[in-house]
């Protein structure tokens, strides 16, 4: 008599509780990996990658990065790769900032390794950190700051268009499209421009330990190439990703081969529409208003 008509329950087959495990394993990892992506039980001496891409538009994601490596104890030192033409002046600074409180705080040393370019933005968040590693052929430097602005009072008038602007204070519309900019507003913008440029040179010195003045030589925006920085002391040695690590676990006294982990990515459909759309509908970048850039103009 089977056993559904003897009224016991069938048992299970070995293979089939192997599966159930299996199953449940699977579905655990992923909601772990989903609602805490941070979580990181591994006491084994490491060393952080964290990258730093593109244009630098924002500094959560980085900041956030930096922090929580910081603060892991078995996190033992921490490579910038920086892949970077510059961005934001705020972005920028933040980001130079969190490098100095690894560094303070948290006693860490941040290596930065420059990839193709490592310009303006890219090289001031790397004047944070102890050592810079740059290839030959990186172009870095652009020491600098850029401020766009477009004037289409001309082509407004040729179609038959009047801009109007309704403003409570003189330099309200300062850098609008829609008019010409006086000499007085130029110079206006330009005292501000030159105040962040300060910054800059006054960041890499610090950073570097470099005098203002040596700084300032070289800070008219010119670029250079990795042996070039290298020269000029904005680089302290020659060297690719692999040697930014091996130099981060000699400082951090990790012997042998270092184990090298990365952030964890939070799934973002956000993130994946923003990364696709713009590469299949063209974007005007039209922006008005004033906007002020540690980029290499290319």
């Amino acid at each position: 008599m089977s056993e559904e008509h003897s009224g016991k329950k069938p048992k299970w087959s070995t293979w089939r509780v192997v599966r159930w495990v299996v199953g449940v394993g699977i579905l655990l990892l992923v909601l772990i990996n989903l609602f805490f992506p941070d979580l990181d039980l591994s006491t084994e001496d490491r060393i952080a990658l964290v990258r730093i891409e593109g244009i630098i538009l924002d500094s959560q994601t980085t900041v956030g990065e930096l922090k929580r490596f910081g603060e892991n104890p078995s996190i033992k030192a921490i490579v910038l790769r920086i892949d970077s033409p510059g961005g934001g002046v705020v972005p920028s600074q933040e980001i130079y900032d969190a490098v100095q409180r690894v560094r303070n705080k948290s006693n860490k040393a941040v290596i930065a390794s420059m990839g193709t370019v490592a310009a303006s933005g890219g090289y001031y968040i790397a004047a944070a950190t102890d050592r810079i590693l740059a290839n030959p052929g990186t172009l870095t430097g652009s020491i600098g700051v850029i401020m766009e602005m477009a004037n289409i009072e001309g082509l407004l008038k040729k179609i038959g268009v009047e801009g109007v602007v309704i403003k409570s204070g003189r330099y309200k519309d300062v850098g609008s499209p829609l008019r010409k900019m006086s000499d007085e507003e130029q110079a206006l913008l330009q005292s501000v421009m030159d105040d962040v440029h300060k910054q800059f040179i006054e960041a890499v010195a610090a950073g570097r330990s470099l005098e203002v003045a040596d700084v300032k030589a070289l800070a008219d925006g010119r670029i250079f190439t990795g042996r070039q920085a290298k020269d000029a002391k904005l680089v302290d040695e020659l060297g690719n990703l692999e040697d930014a690590i091996q130099l981060a676990a000699d400082l951090s006294g990790i012997e042998g081969e270092p184990k090298v982990v990365e952030p964890r990515r939070r799934f973002s459909i956000r993130e994946l529409l923003e990364s696709r759309v713009p590469t299949l509908f063209p974007q005007l970048d039209f922006h008005s208003g004033v906007s002020l850039k540690y980029l290499m103009a290319y």
